[in-house]
């Protein structure tokens, strides 16, 4: 009995453990706020939901993100924050699941109300801005499709009067064929309003330096690479908004006054990843982000903000710049990548390696450091030193980043409250080598802390648009069982370009035949005396058409550079056929005596024809073919053969050809 209850627990418990996970996780997860009110201090918290932890990966924790309905935030766990005036203020929390399954907690919007005001000047001034900067750009989280994303604009006046100015948001990159956004909802706190773009004018310079607007603009938009630039100064006004509206669908447009000296302001927008959004995890999309302090003015800020697609929450990631690359084009330019990482430790790194895999048709001599956190200078070569720096090492299938001597603090250690101290990243980018073939690639990174376990990022994939190469091809064709037949003939292909194994091609030819037919045949015909005339027939045809070959889908493969195979279906018509035919008839009479029979020449019943015949869309033809290619095969001159077994008579044709890939 005993033996029977230990295998019923061992067999059943475990399977309703499981079906109560799966009921669990149907649950929607909230994260309910609460708060204490002391004056115009507000402490808050939320009731966090247990973590349901990815198999593998790191210990899974929350990061938070406050808005406190007055124009301020903080990413702190439990925030404190002073109110500057009495009121109602509406406070939002969104908090993000990391190394967790599921989707993020819900957190219902909370009102505060405060009823006392605060001298301001009290206040200690905690402004995020560095010396010259007026625009700063953050998210709480990274973009997963069908979510919401907080997306945080402060802007400063840094001139040394009241301004009125504008605010531009562009957003879902043309290069994208579906939205990746949608504004859900834009909070500002400062009598700010969207407006509607006006028409492109040009106004002054601060300085009066103008740049004219036009010609310029074709160069920008040809020349610009996937990876967005850093924040930017500039002087033309149109010419940032003409560039921004080619590549982005959308914008959104916000107008301010009355801005003060020095003053800061913060705007709030949520928006929502749509469920079309492409999914391609180490792809990069991009929010272009323009300030304009003085309306008078063409002077303005320009910051691209990069975010990776997601499909969990994070921290450690790797992401390319060539999720769908023009192979055409990028043989000369400088492909780039992004590996951010987080400390998760209860204490600081001082030693942090990165272990980047690194394709063979990467040109690793022509690495540059593009940017990098902690900032450092890079290591020199053998050389042994004793302050920060960022050691790289090129190996054969690799190449390794090691920060020496750093300090990044970790997410759980005490006393640290800014989440962003605790990431770093390195940027880079590198040309492709003097030989590289038309082929998807995957890349990620081992990240070591200290002397910790490797976290194992993401794969980063770079792939290449199939492109369009035609070709021209002309050839002869040998069937063997006409007789005195040639045909000649010309035609276009169209394929992916340079395609590195298996693709499909599509072909159309016309040509032009002639062959000879001898066919031979006799008629009887019994007389009213009942003599039995016979005439034995001699019929010669002479063929000229004009045909048309077309192949709607032939699947070939790339052995090599030099050697190709390839099968499929061809079709063929008879556009217009010209026969010319003479037949020749000579009589005989025939005699029947009981088993004998008698045959004499008869020459007055002999008959002569010559005429000539016209068809048009006639010989319909289906067959299928199996080829082989010698030569520059992916693109240039090449020599064919195929082989092509037709379903009706003549049944084998053999095709010699040369081509050329465009």
């Amino acid at each position: 009995m005993r033996e029977l209850i230990v295998l019923y627990c061992s067999i059943f418990l475990p399977c309703l453990s499981f079906a109560q996970i799966l009921t669990n996780d149907t649950i929607p997860r909230v994260a309910p706020i609460s708060y204490e009110i002391n004056g115009p201090q507000v402490k808050y918290t939320a009731k966090m939901p247990p973590l349901n932890q990815i198999a593998g990966a790191p210990k899974a924790f929350y990061t938070y993100f406050w808005e406190y309905g007055d124009g301020n935030y903080s990413f702190k766990e439990n925030p404190e924050h002073q109110y500057t005036s009495s009121g109602t203020y509406t406070t939002r929390l969104w908090a993000t699941n990391n190394y967790d399954n599921g989707k993020p907690p819900a957190s219902r919007p909370k009102s505060v109300t405060i009823t006392t005001d605060n001298d301001e000047a009290s206040i200690a001034p905690n402004s995020p801005f560095e010396e010259e900067e007026n625009l700063i750009l953050k998210r709480n989280r990274e973009p997963i499709p069908d979510q919401e994303m907080v997306f945080i604009t402060s802007y400063k006046n840094t001139n040394n009067y009241v301004s009125n100015g504008k605010l531009y948001l562009f957003y879902n990159d043309t290069q994208f064929k579906n939205d990746n956004f949608t504004i859900e909802d834009t909070r500002m706190h400062h009598n700010e309003r969207i407006i509607p773009m006006q028409a492109i004018s040009q106004t002054r310079s601060e300085n009066d330096d103008h740049t004219l607007l036009a010609s310029s603009l074709n160069s920008i938009l040809h020349n610009r690479t996937l990876f967005a630039q850093d924040t930017t100064k500039r002087k033309n006004l149109p010419l940032t908004l003409e560039e921004s509206k080619a590549l982005y669908r959308n914008y959104q447009v916000i107008s301010f006054d009355n801005m003060k000296p020095n003053e800061e302001r913060t705007i709030f927008r949520t928006l929502k990843t749509t469920p079309e959004m492409i999914k391609d995890t180490s792809a990069i999309v991009t929010l272009r982000s323009i300030y304009v302090p003085d309306v008078n003015y063409d002077n303005h800020t320009v910051k691209d903000t990069e975010m990776e697609i997601v499909t969990s929450h994070d921290p450690n990631k790797m992401s390319s710049n060539g999720w769908l690359m023009n192979y055409r084009l990028v043989r000369f330019k400088r492909l780039k990548f992004r590996v951010r990482f987080q400390n998760n430790g209860e204490g600081p790194a001082n030693t942090i390696k990165l272990e980047v895999d690194t394709p063979e048709m990467f040109d690793k001599s022509t690495l540059q450091i593009e940017g990098m956190y902690p900032e450092c200078p890079i290591c020199p070569k053998e050389k042994e030193v004793n302050y920060s720096c960022l050691d790289t090492i090129l190996k054969k299938d690799k190449i390794i980043f090691q920060f020496n001597r750093i300090y990044l603090p970790g997410s759980q250690q005490k006393n640290v409250s800014e989440i962003d101290s605790t990431k770093g990243y390195v940027r880079y980018s590198m040309k492709f080598g003097k030989k590289f073939h038309k082929k998807k690639t995957k890349s990620r990174t081992a990240i070591y802390f200290d002397k910790n376990d490797p976290i194992i990022t993401n794969y980063a994939t770079t792939r290449f648009m199939p492109g369009i190469s035609i070709g021209t091809k002309a050839g002869y064709i040998i069937i063997p069982t006409l007789d005195n037949q040639k045909e000649y003939f010309v035609g276009a292909t169209i394929s992916p370009f340079k395609s590195y194994r298996g693709y499909y091609q599509a072909e159309l030819m016309a040509s032009a035949s002639s062959y000879d037919q001898l066919r031979n045949f006799e008629t009887s015909t019994i007389q009213a005396n009942g003599t039995e005339n016979l005439i034995r027939y001699s019929e010669s045809n002479s063929y000229n058409n004009i045909s048309i070959y077309a192949i709607p889908a032939s699947y070939r493969y790339n052995i090599n550079t030099f050697f190709a195979m390839g099968a499929g279906i061809q079709l063929k018509a008879d556009i217009t056929s010209k026969n010319t035919q003479n037949t020749t008839g000579e009589g005989f009479m025939v005699f029947r005596n009981g088993p004998g029979v008698e045959i004499i020449r008869n020459q007055d019943i002999d008959t002569q024809e010559a005429k000539e015949i016209k068809e048009d869309f006639t010989n319909l033809q289906t067959g299928i073919f199996v080829g082989l290619n010698f030569g520059t095969v992916r693109l240039g001159p090449s020599l064919g053969i195929r082989y092509v077994y037709n379903f009706d008579s003549p049944t084998s044709q053999i095709q010699c050809y040369g081509i050329w890939k465009f």
